[in-house]
């Protein structure tokens, strides 16, 4: 991951709906860079300790400003809440450089199909940039609970027409992606970003009917690790810890405190917190290590993965 800071000016927040904040940022050079579409940005929070990733919203290449939107999650684990309440128009930040583990297939015969799913709006605004400017065949697909809380709505229907699908839970509008996926084309692309169903189900979906090389999906909320209780032990550190049966060992990590690891996605996608097994089985759950690298027990996730026994050896 990269480690270099960028010094930023929050030059505008805007309300978008009751619980979701638009914030701009610039810098003093006014060039943060170009990206592609699907790159998000580390918030580093540093008063309370920690940093948080969310998708720009702007346009890729517009080097002299970023957007993101936040949701205010209501078990917010301090990111959204610091954000939502701390942040406010002429604040300094400082943001990891922008990077990219949710990249559009630049595929100009292919139909590239979206799929968002509340606050997963947020990757596809900058996809659209990319996907208008080079003439491709696509459609957004938005489902949300309740359109008076929707982020982009109206700005989406009038820049997208026929191409934006929308699905309002509130007035019993249901987005079913079985049905949705079996009549793309057979060389279609279809990327989701959401909650964990909704990023599941067009999983499941996506391979079996176009395959993995077609399914893409980026998810940054925590994932639920449930399993039976066992013990970690860090061998260059020296003690042991229980990790609880609805907990995850990056939990049982960050409320100890006695080691420090990154993790940016919290939920076995991007690879920050690939961890090398001395001793025991790891119950992998992560979707970045290949089948023959989970099965040689080398690495683990320990945002998601468990252990297969009653306690398992760590390099940390």
């Amino acid at each position: 991951m990269n480690q270099n800071k960028i010094t930023v000016t929050v030059s505008r927040v805007e309300q978008l709906t009751p619980n979701i904040k638009q914030f701009e940022f610039t810098a003093p050079n006014d060039d943060l860079g170009t990206f592609t579409a699907g790159s998000h940005v580390s918030v580093h929070m540093d008063e309370v300790g920690i940093r948080r990733a969310y998708s720009l919203t702007s346009n890729p290449q517009q080097a002299d400003r970023y957007s993101i939107a936040v949701l205010l999650d209501e078990n917010s684990r301090g990111g959204s809440a610091y954000m939502h309440q701390r942040v406010s128009e002429g604040d300094t930040l400082q943001l990891s450089p922008a990077e990219n583990f949710f990249p559009l297939v630049h595929d100009d015969t292919s139909k590239h199909v979206l799929i968002a799913g509340g606050i997963g709006i947020t990757p596809f605004l900058s996809y659209l940039y990319e996907l208008e400017e080079k003439g491709l065949d696509f459609e957004l697909h938005y489902s949300f609970r309740d359109g008076a809380n929707a982020a982009f709505v109206e700005e989406l229907r009038e820049r997208l027409g026929d191409r934006l699908f929308t699905y309002d839970n509130v007035k019993s509008e249901r987005l079913s992606v079985g049905p949705l996926i079996e009549q793309l084309p057979a060389e279609s692309h279809v990327y989701v970003c959401g909650p964990q169903p909704l990023i599941d189900d067009v999983i499941a979906n996506g391979n079996r009917v176009l395959g993995e090389a077609r399914t893409h999906f980026e998810n940054f909320g925590e994932v639920a690790s449930n399993g039976d209780a066992f013990e970690v032990h860090f061998h260059r550190s020296g003690f042991s810890l229980q990790v609880g049966e609805g907990e995850s060992i990056l939990q049982a990590i960050e409320a100890d405190k006695r080691v420090s690891i990154e993790c940016l996605c919290r939920n076995g996608v991007c690879g920050t917190c690939e961890t090398t097994i001395l001793e025991g089985e790891a119950d992998h759950r992560d979707h970045y290590l290949d089948e023959d690298e989970q099965a040689a027990q080398e690495t683990m996730m320990i945002c998601v993965s468990r252990a297969k026994g009653k306690r398992l050896v760590l390099d940390l």
